[in-house]
Formats: structure tokens, sequence, C-alpha cells
């Protein structure tokens, strides 16, 4: 499962990829424009995610996971071939990410549906924390392609990576739910869960941190190395690159430190420490380029470390037979500030210079600052809720 993950996660930045240096002067888009075409990913994925991921507790979600793996993959190929500017790039792009609605979420359905009973909080680490390599991937191959064989091509060729996880979808053993009454897209049940709440809350502001980081890193570093000079073998690509595959140890170590110390507690201090991080680094946008290299290498750390514990956090407290719903609730919010993430990032670049201003960026990092830091308050609104809840039990009785 996290090697069909890698396969289909291969087009997931692609367009972020070759957004600065290829899609907006070939296009003449604005950073507002650009960021609004990134989300369009995420849009298609949190339109689609709720009908998706609910659908997987009344049939086998390996079916699910099948086909969205087919359609993320045909619409990336397409993106290559028919997209001609901001419009058609957004709509087709938008469908590429409804595809992948069908198999973040479904495949994580898949997979616990087949772990034996008790914790598993490792295994569902490990799969989340495998998106970082997808996504590292993903960078590597889509600007390598792109720089030597133009942006077209590296659209179809990470296309074919979906591949991977249709071939572990076919070696897969069937298994479908039990039988379940009741509408299709019944969330009732997840809001009153205020524990599962409280970690959706906390994953849209980390997805929010995280997409804005990923739409603009390479648009920064580029930034960087025009202004600040880098040395060679210190380009967007190398950078990006390390800065994804990062994520993997930070998301497992964030969540053995969650087991030990306490899940509300680690999350909250990652997220306390990413804020901080990002306000050094758009202070220092002028800096020396080896200072900011290793500050978003530091950032590469506490950005994705808190996404293994939200994510087994939320499937923890879910409901059994309203686990379908919760993660479809999860990926909604998550895909959703994903999105806002994206253009919002892109409009505070233009509102503040542009990209090849210092206090543009400042201002793409107090942003994303912003954003993390009201993860804290939605674990704390969680936390009290439920105290609340147990004062009340406790005095009925």
């Amino acid at each position: 499962m996290c090697i069909g993950q890698v396969g289909n996660l291969l087009p997931h930045v692609t367009l972020s990829a070759n957004l600065a240096q290829h899609l907006m002067p070939a296009w003449g888009l604005s950073a507002a424009e650009g960021g609004l075409m990134a989300s369009g990913y995420a849009f298609g994925y949190m339109l689609a995610v709720p009908v998706l991921t609910t659908l997987t507790d009344r049939i086998d979600a390996r079916l699910v996971l099948l086909w969205g793996s087919i359609v993320s993959g045909l619409a990336t190929v397409a993106f290559g071939i028919f997209a001609q500017g901001f419009w058609s790039a957004t709509a087709i792009w938008s469908l590429a990410g409804l595809g992948f609605a069908g198999t973040y979420m479904p495949g994580l359905k898949a997979l616990t549906d087949r772990l034996p009973p008790g914790d598993t909080s490792r295994a569902v680490t490990l799969y989340t924390s495998s998106f970082s390599v997808g996504v590292g991937l993903s960078f590597l191959v889509a600007q390598l392609i792109a720089d030597r064989f133009g942006w077209r091509t590296a659209f179809l060729v990470t296309g074919f990576g979906p591949i991977a996880m249709v071939v572990a979808c076919l070696l897969m053993q069937g298994q479908r739910p039990a039988p379940k009454a009741g509408r299709l897209l019944n969330f009732a049940p997840v809001f009153a869960n205020r524990e599962a709440l409280g970690y959706i809350l906390g994953y849209g502001a980390h997805c929010f941190e995280l997409y804005g980081i990923r739409t603009w890193l390479v648009g920064f570093w580029t930034f960087v190395v025009a202004h600040q000079g880098a040395p060679s073998w210190l380009s967007p690509v190398v950078l990006s690159f390390g800065f994804a595959v990062l994520s993997m140890p930070a998301s497992i170590l964030g969540n053995e430190a969650a087991l030990k110390f306490g899940r509300h507690r680690a999350i909250t201090v990652v997220m306390i420490a990413s804020a901080c991080v990002a306000l050094v680094i758009g202070l220092n946008a002028t800096a020396p380029a080896w200072v900011l290299a290793l500050l978003l290498l530091a950032y590469g750390l506490t950005v994705p470390a808190d996404s293994g514990a939200l994510t087994a956090g939320m499937s923890a407290a879910a409901v059994s037979e309203h686990r379908g719903a919760t993660l479809a609730l999860h990926s909604t919010v998550g895909f959703g500030l994903s999105a806002l993430g994206a253009w919002g990032t892109g409009a505070a670049l233009d509102a503040a210079g542009g990209p090849q201003s210092a206090s543009g960026w400042l201002l793409v990092f107090i942003v994303l600052a912003a954003g993390i830091a009201v993860g804290p308050l939605a674990l704390l609104w969680a936390r009290r809720s439920d105290a609340s809840k147990h004062l009340s039990e406790m005095s009925a009785k």
C-alpha cells in the first residue's frame, strides 16, 4: 500500500514544481492566479472526498481506490496534452484532484480494514508518512524532466505513477464492509465526536501550511538564488526534494513523540515550533543562502511532524461504524484549507510586491505561521469540550 501510494503521488506536485519557473511565465499568470490554479487540485479533492470516502463504509474501499487511481493518472496525462492556459489548466488539475480523492483516504480505509485488531497508529503513520516520499519524488521527477524535455513531458511521465496503486489493488483480497443503513453523507455522528473533530480541525491547519509552502517552495528558492546566490548543487530541485523527503522521518518521529508524551501535547509543541520557524524564515528572506537552506530544512521537519499524529489520533477517536465518514470529513477540511493555503499565500505574495520582493515572501511566511497557529487552538477547544462533558456526566451520576 505504501509503494502504491508513492506511485499515486508522483503527479501530486508536478504543477507546483513547475509553477514559478515554467507555467506562470508561459501563460503570464500572477502569483494569485498561479496559487488558484494549484489550489484546483485541492478543490477537486475537497468536492469529491465526502462522497468517495463515506462510500467506503458501504462498498469495498479497494474499488474506490482503483478507480480513483485511474482517474488521477489519466487527468495528469491530459494536463500535459491539453492544458493551454489558466482556465483549462485549472479545470484539468481539479479533475486530477478529484481522482486523488478516491485514493488517499479510501486507501487508508482499505489498509485499516485489513489490519488486525489493536493499536494501528504505527501502520497508519507509516502510510501517511510515505506520502512525503511520493511528494519528494514528484518534486524531483517533475523538475528534472521539465528542465530537460519541457513541462508537458513532465505531466505525461508522472501521470503513469498511479499504475503502481492499480497493481496493488488488483493484488489485494476483496473485503466487503458490513451492510449499513441510513443516509450516505451523514456527518452528524462525526460532529458529535469532539475528540475526532479536534484532530480534524488541527489537520486543516496543518494542510493550510503544508500546501502553502509546497506550492511556493520552488518559487521562494528561485528568489533566493537570484538575489543571494547559492552553490550550483543547491538547486530548487535538490532543495524541494530534500524538504519533502524529510517529511517521512519527521512524521514518524512526531507520532512516536505523541505516543510517549501525549498526542495533544506533542502536536501543540510541533505546531508552535513550525509557526516560529516560518516567521524566522520570512524575517530573514534576504539572509545568505546557506542560512535559508538550513532554516528551510528545519521547516521541512516541523511542517510534517504533526501529520501522522493528527491522522492516527483521528482514526483512533473515530467510531468504527462511522470511520468512513470521519475520514471523509478529515480530508474535506484538510484539502479545503489546502486550497485556501495555496491561493492565500499567492494573493499575499502579490499584495506585498510579488515573487521578486523580500516583503512579499515575508507576508507569505506570516500567513503560513498564522494558519498553523490555529491548530493548537482547535486541540485546546476539543480538550476543554471533552473535559466539560466529563464533568457534566460526573455531576449527573
